[in-house]
């Protein structure tokens, strides 16, 4: 299992295809290892002339965890929020791009096509501004940018994320990520049960870490407005997003797209917040075809 060093902390990364090809950064988003950038889309940029970096965040997956850390609670990020008052949170989004970052470094990558998911999408889009010298392209997916006046996610859809499961009881921790999968996938592109289970048993056999993603939340909801940053972005920029989004509306792609100066978005009918096979060489053309646009 190879990891790096990158930013002070091990991170648990995937390498795959050729070291001589392009290299795409794949970031996860909020909770998330890895392994939900499914290994369809990996191959397919593979064959449309990429290497593929994916890897584990901090505090999730196999790589760092920051055990025992206090995040602040939800209640009171959402209040200091409110306010536009920064809070004091255990590590924010920009030091989770320098682990991207860092990463690149440690694998001998000068630059590459930056492409995050949800809270990875935000993360993108601080490696695009903090270090624009490592960034070929960015590529921000079911993101957003912080607007406080955009239309929140659907309560059923936010409720489930942040709940804890009932139990460390594998049972209960699929049955879990079953219930999230369901609620924020494509209504349009529903999974086929067999293969969901599958996956979310894999992931719970993989790697299971509840404290993480309370530190992950205090990082976005601390991270504020971003749409000031997201001016001064120079990279080539596209923006994927679904128009059936329960946790991300639609409208943060819009103002994502919006906020980053020759930003192109593209939308899709029946997406949801995940990544259905059936999306996955539509994807894989957009994010190719937009890295080979920029040279």
């Amino acid at each position: 299992m190879p990891t790096a060093t990158a930013n002070g902390i091990e991170i648990h990364y995937e390498d795959h295809g050729s070291a001589g090809d392009p290299a795409i950064l794949l970031i996860m988003g909020f909770g998330a290892q890895l392994t939900l950038w499914p290994i369809e889309l990996v191959e397919a940029l593979i064959a449309r002339g990429f290497r593929v970096i994916r890897y584990d965040n901090r505090d999730i997956g196999l790589s760092h965890k920051f055990h025992g850390v206090k995040a602040p609670g939800i209640l009171k990020l959402t209040l200091l929020a409110r306010l536009g008052i920064r809070p004091k949170v255990p590590y924010t989004l920009a030091d989770m791009a320098d682990d991207g970052a860092g990463l690149l470094d440690a694998l001998g990558i000068e630059s590459a096509h930056i492409v995050g998911g949800s809270m990875g999408g935000m993360i993108a889009q601080h490696v695009a501004a903090r270090h624009p010298g490592k960034t070929r392209t960015l590529t921000s997916i079911f993101s957003t940018t912080g607007n406080p006046k955009l239309p929140p996610a659907k309560k059923e859809a936010l409720q489930v994320l942040v709940k804890r499961p009932a139990s460390m009881d594998e049972a209960v921790l699929v049955e879990h990520g079953m219930l999230l999968a369901r609620t924020i996938g494509s209504p349009g592109f529903p999974a086929p049960e067999d293969r969901l289970r599958a996956n979310v048993t894999a992931s719970v056999r993989r790697s299971v870490y509840p404290e993480g993603p309370t530190r992950h939340l205090a990082a976005i909801l601390g991270d504020g407005d971003r749409r000031a940053m997201l001016a001064g972005i120079t990279a080539p920029t596209l923006v994927l997003h679904g128009e059936a989004d329960p946790l991300v509306p639609v409208e943060g792609g819009h103002d994502t797209a919006a906020s980053i100066p020759g930003a192109r978005i593209r939308t899709i009918p029946g997406w949801g917040h995940d990544l259905p096979l059936e999306l996955v060489d539509t994807l894989a053309e957009e994010i190719a075809g937009h890295a080979k646009a920029a040279g």
